[in-house]
């Protein structure tokens, strides 16, 4: 059996070829599903590090505080990581291609609708209706390049992927502060129309047949109000610390989180199966690593950028010429440990990669309002360097870990990770920013208390990332094929 090419030269995928482990698709079909899963890839992580550069403004226009502020960029993420392992699976049941294209519609109409605000409250709904569309690209995005490229090349193709996802990262502070400064911070959201529009029309043209290794089983609806209950709970917990109903709402989604654990393990059809937790030590580990790595690192552009354009008093455009500098470093070394994850250990490439990013967030410690510029530089590149390390190679070690028939839920789960680290990320911040800064705008008065804050979230990153290291290193060896034995559940 093989993938089939029409006369247009279109990609077809159908289904019973997805059941054979590793059928590897020639000829243009697997360059037109990349070219596809780029674009894709770009304008979300575009979107969000323009949005970051732009928030000054945001917060000039609407009269926002600091933590109303943060919810700008938690609110997209927390949305996506809401539905993130649900579309995952929905997309391995209905078929991966479908789920994307709705995705990409969703994300495009909600740029549109973007540039349309009025209020604080629509700005943040419109970000969460975003968060859903991010949520259905990336919970199928990489399960559809895994299940195209063969493990020997698997590791390139996503390195390719991961760097566009920090081109997207590297243009969004440049573009987007110079958008923001002469067109206005609307301009940075119709960007991913045309965009949106081109990867959409692409797949209705060139992919033909679907991807549904899981067709007619039965989507778990119920843990999947269960998990979301837990996520928001814990999020927005975060979000009202440090008072009691905070520590309550976190204590909360942590109960939920266990109680949606236990319900999986009763069902026969989950939406995540516990047991690619519990029984495949690579699939665990690589995604704590995930976490751990996002949670270190998010809030750091987050934080540079308010930095930049409060205490030293920079244009968004010139903030954003500074901070492109560690997003271009990972899209350079993002291909090569792509390519060195498919010859040796993914987790030795990605451990090095979580003790550069270590190393980057210890020396962020001491900036201070007059720390010189070529010293946030070069802290930018070594952190480029630990996130270029680290991505690629630990993307490949999941998805190379689980079964076919699991590749939606193990994206989903990827980016669920990604994004619970994020959020998390954002959480510690302004938590940090409700203790020391207090529900007040950010002006010079408080740029002592500012730059503080930045301490303490810095610090706790460090601790974080070092923990990182040690995850990343006690995930184990992967199998020689690069796909570890699956559950047992897997076989029935």
């Amino acid at each position: 059996m093989e993938k089939e090419k029409n006369n247009a030269g279109s990609f077809t995928g159908v289904p019973e070829i997805c059941h054979t482990p590793d059928v590897p698709v020639v000829g243009t079909g697997k360059q037109v599903v990349l070219l596809i899963a780029i674009l894709a890839g770009f304008i979300t992580p575009f979107d969000g590090s323009a949005v970051n550069i732009a928030l000054p403004v945001l917060g000039a226009e609407f009269h926002m505080d600091a933590i109303a502020l943060s919810w700008v960029a938690t609110a997209y993420l927390l949305s996506s990581a809401l539905f993130l392992v649900p579309f995952g699976k929905i997309a391995d049941i209905y078929g991966r291609k479908k789920i994307f294209l709705y995705g990409i519609t969703i994300f495009s109409l909600s740029s549109l609708i973007m540039t349309m605000v009025s209020s604080t409250e629509m700005l943040i709904g419109v970000r969460v209706i975003q968060g859903i569309g991010s949520a259905m690209i990336f919970g199928t995005g990489v399960a559809i390049v895994t299940s195209v490229f063969p493990p020997g090349e698997r590791g390139k193709a996503l390195g390719i992927y991961i760097t566009a996802v920090y081109i997207g990262l590297s243009i969004g502070p440049l573009l987007g502060g110079a958008m923001t400064q002469y067109l206005g911070w609307r301009s940075i959201f119709f960007v991913n129309v045309p965009i949106g529009i081109i990867t959409i029309l692409l797949i209705l043209w060139k992919i033909k047949g679907e991807w549904a290794e899981c067709r007619g089983e039965k989507f778990d609806l119920t843990g999947s109000i269960i998990y979301g209950a837990a996520v928001v709970a814990v999020m927005y917990g975060f979000s009202v610390l440090p008072d009691f109903k905070g520590a309550a709402l976190i204590a909360m989604g942590i109960l939920g989180i266990i109680i949606f654990a236990l319900y999986e393990m009763r069902i026969p059809s989950p939406v995540l199966d516990i047991t690619l937790l519990t029984k495949n030590r690579i699939f665990a580990f690589s995604n704590l690593s995930a976490l751990i790595n996002y949670s270190a690192t998010f809030a750091v552009t987050f934080l540079l950028s308010l930095d930049l354009q409060y205490t030293k008093g920079f244009t968004p455009g010139h903030a954003g010429s500074i901070l492109i500098v560690q997003p271009i470093v990972m899209a350079m070394i993002s291909p090569v440990a792509g390519r060195l994850s498919d010859r040796i250990e993914p987790r030795i490439v990605a451990s090095a990669g979580m003790a550069f990013t270590a190393l980057g967030l210890f020396l962020l410690i001491f900036l201070t309002e007059t720390t010189p510029i070529w010293y946030l530089v070069v802290i930018l590149i070594i952190l480029g360097v630990g996130f270029g390390l680290f991505s690629s190679p630990n993307t490949n070690a999941i998805m190379s870990s689980v079964d076919r028939r699991f590749y939606g839920v193990a994206s989903g789960m990827n980016g669920t990770m990604r994004l619970l680290g994020q959020m998390l990320s954002m959480g510690i911040a302004m938590m940090i920013f409700a203790i020391i800064i207090g529900p007040v705008q950010i002006t010079p008065a408080y740029y002592p208390q500012f730059v503080l804050s930045l301490h303490y979230a810095f610090i706790l990153f460090t601790a974080f990332c070092i923990l990182g290291v040690f995850a990343s290193l006690v995930r184990g060896k992967r199998s020689p094929t690069a796909q570890t034995s699956t559950p047992e559940k897997d076989k029935r």
